[in-house]
């Protein structure tokens, strides 16, 4: 096995994230965002279970019917692209391997799991919920200067600072 390389420093991090952003606004003319992906990725496996009925559905119609194809969507691809890169950045920096990560308290890798799949479900409604991610209404959102995703973002911000005194006490 390789020597694990550090992380990278945030802060360049941050700065290569936006310039990312900005490619993808100039290249594609849309920001960035993963919610729509999972969306139309939903709606597809729904319409392979029941068609008729995701078809004649008023809303997931739009994505998945005769003629129209989920993944035709310019989401679809930033998502995979993004899986792809960071499964290339943690091979090159020597920290891919098979596991299930836990924190300073191990649970059961059943319990990890089951908590994960529910953290992702419920984020996943929230996302829908909200009309996007918290990539899409932070980077791109923020970037454009709409005032309901800096206020979403603060308000993301001010409970996380909120709920941090309940929930550090699992990281100790």
């Amino acid at each position: 096995m390789t020597q694990e390389k550090p992380f990278w420093n945030p802060y360049v991090g941050g700065f290569v994230l936006g310039l990312v952003l900005l490619g993808s606004f100039l290249v594609v003319g849309n920001g960035l965002g993963a919610s729509g992906a999972a969306n139309r990725l939903g709606v597809g496996a729904a319409y392979l279970v029941a068609p008729e009925t995701v078809a004649a559905h008023e809303v997931f119609g739009e994505y998945a019917g005769p003629g129209k194809n989920v993944l035709d969507d310019w989401l679809v691809f930033e998502v995979l692209g993004v899986f792809l890169g960071g499964a290339l950045g943690a091979y090159s920096a020597g920290r891919m391997r098979r596991g299930i990560q836990g924190g300073p308290r191990p649970l059961a890798p059943w319990k990890r799991l089951a908590f994960a799949f529910a953290g992702g479900l419920l984020m996943g409604v929230a996302a829908r919920l909200a009309r996007g991610c918290t990539s899409g209404q932070a980077l791109t959102g923020g970037a454009l200067l709409s005032a309901g995703s800096w206020a979403f973002m603060m308000m993301v911000f001010a409970g996380g600072y909120l709920a941090a005194p309940f929930l550090r006490r699992q990281w100790r």
